[in-house]
């Protein structure tokens, strides 16, 4: 099988990451296939902050459960309330990828590359998961301060987030995909 095609199909959320940083030149390679991504016009409307101080990212994930548990209404309040879950799973790194409020296309834009992402990790062999639950920790004044906090820049707001790292654990394979989703019209 073509090898683009393998790594789609067994690129798997992995929720459980070995401790040991990511190497270097393995960042530089997901951070440039993230930039490879499509955009509208080309415009590029994506920031990519990576954060692989642990302090700093237990913090955005105490942030985020916080807000999920002031919500209450959110499904995901009762796992924000579990003192052990953590939204990164200990991943040693996290990239924050944010969207141009100029880019009128930027959150399918960053989507794309967030996309990217994740197939570059797989095909380093590092296990990846997309993590949105961290957004809540971006809203209001506290969400603010986050922002400048993690130099993200003016006129950019956090859209998505990936937790990377060595894998602690086997992906599951796939589980059966639909087969009545396909519509073609000759």
């Amino acid at each position: 099988m073509n090898e683009i095609l393998r790594v789609i199909k067994n690129r798997r959320s992995i929720r459980q990451f070995k401790t040991e940083q990511i190497k270097k030149e393995d960042l530089e390679t997901i951070l440039e296939m993230a930039v490879y991504a499509p955009s509208a016009g080309n415009r590029q409307p994506w920031h990519f902050t990576v954060i692989q101080r642990k302090e700093l990212i237990d913090e955005l994930s105490e942030a985020a459960k916080e807000m999920l548990k002031k919500d209450g209404q959110s499904p995901y309040s009762r796992m924000a309330e579990n003192e052990s879950f953590h939204i990164y799973y200990h991943a040693p790194t996290v990239i924050i990828v944010s969207g141009s409020l100029q880019g009128g296309f930027a959150q399918a834009d960053c989507a794309a590359a967030t996309q990217n992402i994740l197939l570059a990790a797989e095909a380093l062999g590092l296990g990846s998961c997309w993590v949105n639950l961290v957004m809540p920790a971006f809203k209001g004044e506290p969400g603010e301060e986050l922002i400048k906090k993690l130099g993200i820049p003016e006129g950019y707001r956090p859209l998505y987030s990936i937790a990377l790292g060595y894998k602690g654990t086997t992906a599951s394979p796939a589980p059966p995909r639909r087969r009545d989703c396909f519509n073609c019209i000759a």
